[in-house]
């Protein structure tokens, strides 16, 4: 692959600093694998605000905060549970948490088969005194998972999964402007469906969920996505990165990477990069970045964290033996993108990402 010498230096250290963080044992287990964690959950939603890491998951019919100094020590923190199901919405998935003007917003999704829809509650402190949970007005009303809240350019985006109609055939991931963290504006725009043959080798039906949002070292938008049914071990990390100076809302201003940048199975990886070690299934993300900004460097250093949730190999693949895990990413430069048969130009080259255990 070809990496500009623009960026060689700079990669070079990203790679030398990267290391492979040590979980937490299990009791009367064998050690656990790299970056492992002691939470048997999925999901991870992290942020760093001053010197407290800040984590979100779905537990006990509602949702929970830990703080810990480390995203490691997550596990071992107490959680809070600031938010119960008092009106019994359903099945509460996914929640994420991010801050904006100040306060905490945590949004999830909550909903019984087809009433599945986006929600959030939100607080000055991140571990106490949510509001009641309000449902998104997102547009067209449809099914919707895994949405988030992000600013680009002075813009605030909300980014989701979803269905485009009423029938579960694929989820799509779907873009909003919103006017204020609680409020969308206009209309919801199509980014991403899974129609390349390494994101559809599990399906019924074809995922694209969980997108998160990163900015670049040249300030162009990111939307890392996990692909494949997550019941599966062929779910795994893709990219879609905006083209410079590029639309949001405009799909043909997109480009996919070409497999899978964080997975289990060499077959769907993308050429130059490598299946993982020690996890099956790595998925659904979360950038570990200063108030959840996605223009945000790490604490120090070329070392950029992440969590993600896995099975660990020589592990039965289950939705009931994920677990947390740590790990790093670093930009890798003059990574080139591909698309046949398709309105504007076929190829796009900018930064792209590596992901480590």
């Amino acid at each position: 692959m070809n990496v500009g010498s623009r960026t060689l230096p700079r990669l070079l250290s990203f790679l030398l600093a990267v290391v492979l963080t040590t979980g937490l044992s299990l009791l009367g287990a064998a050690p656990a694998a790299a970056g492992q964690t002691g939470m048997r959950a999925a999901d991870p939603s992290v942020i760093r605000v001053g010197g407290t890491y800040i984590s979100v998951q779905s537990v006990n019919g509602g949702i929970a905060v830990r703080q810990a100094a480390s995203p490691d020590a997550l596990a071992a923190a107490p959680a809070r549970q600031v938010w119960t199901d008092s009106r019994n919405l359903g099945e509460v998935w996914a929640p994420e948490i991010v801050t904006d003007g100040g306060r905490y917003y945590i949004y999830f999704s909550a909903g019984r088969g087809t009433a599945h829809r986006m929600y959030a509650i939100h607080s000055a402190s991140p571990a106490s005194g949510y509001t009641a949970e309000r449902q998104l007005a997102l547009p067209d009303g449809k099914w919707a998972i895994d949405g988030s809240l992000f600013t680009f350019n002075g813009q605030r985006w909300f980014v989701w999964s979803g269905w485009a109609g009423d029938t579960n055939v694929e989820q799509n991931i779907y873009l909003s402007r919103m006017s204020d963290p609680l409020t969308p504006t206009g209309g919801r725009y199509i980014i991403s469906q899974p129609r390349e043959s390494w994101e559809r080798v599990v399906g019924n039906p074809f995922i694209n969920e969980s997108p998160e949002a990163i900015r670049d070292p040249n300030g162009q938008l990111h939307i890392v996505y996990s692909a494949n049914g997550s019941w599966s071990d062929q779910y795994c990390l893709a990219d879609l990165r905006l083209r410079a100076g590029g639309d949001p809302t405009y799909v043909w201003d997109w480009y996919k990477s070409n497999g899978c940048l964080f997975g289990s199975n060499r077959a769907t990886m993308m050429a130059g990069w490598d299946p993982t070690l020690h996890v099956n299934g790595p998925g659904h993300h979360s950038f570990v970045l200063l108030n959840g900004d996605i223009a945000t460097s790490p604490p120090a250093g070329p070392r950029f964290p992440l969590m993600y949730h896995g099975v660990p190999k020589g592990t039965a693949y289950s939705w009931a033996n994920r677990y947390w895990y740590t790990g790093t990413f670093c930009w890798w430069g003059n990574t080139t993108y591909r698309r046949a048969n398709v309105p504007g130009p076929t190829a796009d080259t900018g930064f792209s990402i590596k992901f480590f255990e």
